[in-house]
């Protein structure tokens, strides 16, 4: 794990936002960015003193912008912006989301294109290193300015004001956390309130986050859908390399190649092999598998290159260009992670969706090929996974509304100023809920499978799922008489979550 992430000029990476963003990472400054930021705020300091007014220098903001603000009332304007785009309600969003919207900030900040002062740039840096964590509720940024509000709540505690939360997870007022932290609060200077807040931050935050999240849960639905399917008398010859490459899309491939592996050695799948097996095509959320969970993991392709282009992006309004000029733009516009962040949420309900059927197919008679009702160990007296499945298709239910899209709605502000937004961070709210759902439902098929395997004694099953089955095991027992299901599904959840089958892929 990344201990120190140190800003230089140039991208970041996903693995440094993630370090910060839930491992604690401390952030440094390079000393290039520190006369990068030098440079660029000598441009501001001039024109502040030009009598020609500059947006965001010496004027006011969005529908405000014609009026011309005197020298004398600069200070008190940039505290006004923080204190009223400060605007959010309802509940606060995670640490890690505010940790990874901070340290973003601060590589646009420190790119030299905003025009901040050194020790402004230095100050949210300290805030970062002494895990104080601004509160930041969940409503009030439409994406478009960027996340005005929730990068408003930050701005606001690097002044010394709001809420924040502290390292032991106190929630308190700024002043006091910043004193105790040993760090002023700052009192901006011209330009400063608009380039700590004009930025894209928060959802480019939450695609990162969500990336990392379903590469993980990507890569365990294949183990428990190799799992459903060894379980079900499902055939593995489907999987085959030569089939996939007829369609050659690389997540297909990969998914199909580790499913063979996943299968490869089990006495389950060789005991309906051959002649006497009289099926002959398995049902589509087996067989189609591959297809699926491929066609996700390209989704999550295509999202990490906007993600990526977006970690090399120095998103304000206006820009400090190498020249001196201070030009207006738009690229503030969440329209780029607003899509992938909506396109993501689909892949997330329809993976789920997939592997609810299979296993709905796992606890019915008529077609788990001889294998008790529900897996109950006496069916009648014992209800087995009935309402786990109740519990998974819930979840996929909810997964679905999730998926409608938020970036096609816009709701104009600021006078019409602002008349089209991209609504990028409602999308990336959606999709935490949805990343957090698909786990909940891979967890509940492992769950199931992994007792189906199990009720399949004496035939072993292969090495791979056999090694699934044996660490949900640690956590959850076998089969036998009706238990409390609910401790069981967040045991195995706990597990997805954390990541603890991702070794056994390495067998595949």
């Amino acid at each position: 794990m990344v201990e120190t992430v140190r800003l230089e000029p140039g991208a970041l990476s996903r693995a440094q936002v993630v370090a910060v963003a839930r491992a604690g990472a401390r952030v440094e400054l390079g000393e290039a960015v520190r006369k990068n930021l030098a440079v660029a705020r000598q441009h501001i300091d001039a024109l502040a003193e030009a009598s020609v007014p500059v947006y965001g220098v010496s004027t006011g903001f969005g529908a405000l912008a014609t009026r011309h603000i005197p020298p004398g009332s600069r200070i008190a304007l940039q505290r006004s912006l923080i204190r009223s785009h400060a605007a959010g309600a309802g509940p606060a969003v995670e640490p890690e989301v505010v940790r990874a919207m901070m340290l973003l900030r601060l590589h646009t900040l420190t790119s030299g294109h905003t025009g901040v002062r050194p020790g402004t740039a230095i100050a949210l840096a300290g805030l970062l290193n002494a895990g104080i964590v601004p509160v930041v509720h969940e409503f009030g940024s439409l994406g478009c300015s960027g996340d005005l509000a929730p990068l408003a709540a930050v701005a606001l505690a690097l002044m010394g004001e709001g809420e924040v939360v502290d390292r032991e997870g106190a929630r308190r007022p700024a002043a006091d956390a910043l004193h105790e932290a040993g760090l002023a609060p700052v009192t901006l200077a011209e330009k400063e309130g608009l380039a700590l807040t004009n930025g894209t931050d928060g959802m480019l935050g939450m695609l990162v986050l969500a990336l990392a999240d379903l590469n993980r849960l990507l890569d365990t639905a294949d183990l428990a859908a190799a799992s459903s399917v060894e379980a079900l008398l499902g055939t593995d010859r489907t999987f085959a390399a030569d089939l996939q490459a007829l369609r050659p899309h690389p997540g297909q491939a990969r998914s199909a190649r580790r499913m063979t592996a996943a299968l490869d050695g089990s006495e389950i799948v060789a005991s309906h092999r051959g002649p006497a097996c009289t099926r002959v095509q398995d049902a589509y959320s087996l067989r189609c598998a591959p297809q699926v969970h491929g066609a996700a993991r390209d989704t999550v392709t295509h999202a990490e290159q906007v993600a990526d282009r977006e970690l090399a992006a120095a998103i304000d309004n206006p820009v400090v260009l190498p020249d001196g000029r201070v030009e207006s733009n738009g690229n503030f516009h969440g329209a780029p992670l607003a899509y992938v962040l909506d396109f993501l949420a689909i892949p997330a309900a329809d993976v789920a969706s997939m592997a609810e059927r299979r296993t709905d197919r796992l606890l019915d008679p008529a077609r788990s090929h001889g294998l008790p009702p529900f897996l109950a160990d006496d069916p009648g007296v014992d209800s087995g996974y009935m309402i786990a499945q109740y519990t998974q298709a819930a979840v996929v239910a909810e997964l679905k509304r999730l998926a409608v899209p938020a970036s096609v709605d816009s709701i104009p502000s600021s006078a019409m100023q602002e008349d089209h937004v991209s609504l990028g961070w409602s999308a990336a709210r959606k999709l935490r809920r949805a990343v957090d759902g698909l786990a909940t439902v891979v967890a509940i098929e492992l769950l199931t499978a992994c007792r189906a395997l199990d009720l399949r004694a004496p035939l072993r099953p292969a090495p791979v799922t056999a090694a699934v089955r044996d660490l949900i095991r640690t956590r959850v027992p076998g089969p036998g008489p009706d238990r409390h299901v609910a401790p069981e599904i967040a045991a195995v959840r706990e597990l997805v979550v954390e990541g603890a089958f991702l070794p056994l892929l390495e067998e595949c």
